[in-house]
């Protein structure tokens, strides 16, 4: 159910609030374009800057457009435990079909405070539930023991979404947790390689802006056709770089507008691309035959 190309949602805003329309029309594109899930309210849509209620408002705006037609995995991450377990019950009860929840951020905490974060969460939602492990951005990483103890202690936690930049962590994910885990990469320049190492998707930022381009990619790789994933790597390489040029998702909010989907407008402390970065983005759109 959850594989090949998933897109990261941006959150489409219009003089500081959010555009419902732009966000509807988007969903409704990546679906046509043969986007294989969603995930609204990921860091790539801004979590961090919207209300609770603007939050329950997109992942239900999300569920209702996508209709049951592609799976929706609604971000229900926080470093508080209470405000996940909050988010998670919401989308459960908006009919999201899985959850994703990040490691707790920037209060670091130890492995075993990791381990009872997650098991509160996963008990009290119900649904499955995808770990995010991105230590670059929570500082703590999610080890392969404490995965495994999770996977034994709550049936519904059937999944991760990897963005150690560790390769190698794929396969050792893959020996403990087993065939049936649902292995997604987190960075679209190295999803070639995590697939390769067992992966089944990518939970990715650039198949906002090329989401036929991303979702060929992953069918290639599903397939076992690496050279023609790589031929589509090659197409799409240079638009994984530029689009974090500048902190996500200001680059692919500029790229959005310029393909007329939406306003690149962020809510701060993020902020509009800049004047230096954008013939950077304009040339990988370029490359890959967007525009």
């Amino acid at each position: 159910m959850f594989y090949g190309s998933i897109t990261a949602l941006i959150t489409p805003f219009r003089d500081g609030a959010v555009d419902k329309k732009a966000f509807a029309d988007l969903v409704e594109w990546q679906i046509e374009q043969g986007t294989n899930g969603l995930v609204p309210m990921g860091t790539t849509g801004e979590s961090p800057t919207v209300s609770h209620g603007e939050h329950r408002d997109i992942v239900a705006l999300c569920v209702e457009v996508a209709a049951g037609r592609v799976p929706v995995i609604a971000g229900a991450g926080s470093n508080a435990t209470t405000e996940a377990v909050e988010l998670a019950t919401f989308a459960r009860q908006a009919g999201a079909d899985a959850i994703l929840t990040v490691s707790p951020y920037y209060n670091k905490p130890s492995q075993e405070g990791q381990f009872l974060h997650f098991k509160t969460i996963a008990e009290a939602c119900g649904l499955p539930v995808i770990l995010y492990n991105i230590p670059g951005r929570s500082i703590v990483e999610i080890g392969v023991e404490t995965m495994a103890r999770l996977r034994e202690s709550c049936p519904n936690i059937i999944g991760v979404k990897d963005a150690t930049a560790n390769l190698g962590r794929a396969t050792l994910d893959r020996q403990v947790l087993g065939e049936d885990f649902v292995m997604l990469s987190g960075e679209d320049i190295t999803a070639l390689g995590y697939n390769a190492h067992g992966g089944q998707g990518c939970i990715s930022v650039t198949s906002n802006i090329a989401p036929a381009l991303c979702a060929r990619f992953q069918a290639s790789c599903t397939q076992g056709d690496y050279a023609g994933a790589l031929k589509i790597q090659d197409k799409l390489a240079p638009l994984h770089q530029a689009l974090f040029v500048e902190p996500n998702p200001a680059g692919a909010k500029y790229a959005a507008q310029k393909l007329g989907l939406c306003s690149a407008e962020t809510r701060l402390p993020l902020v509009e691309l800049s004047d230096e970065t954008k013939p950077v983005i304009d040339a990988a759109m370029a490359h890959a035959g967007l525009i």
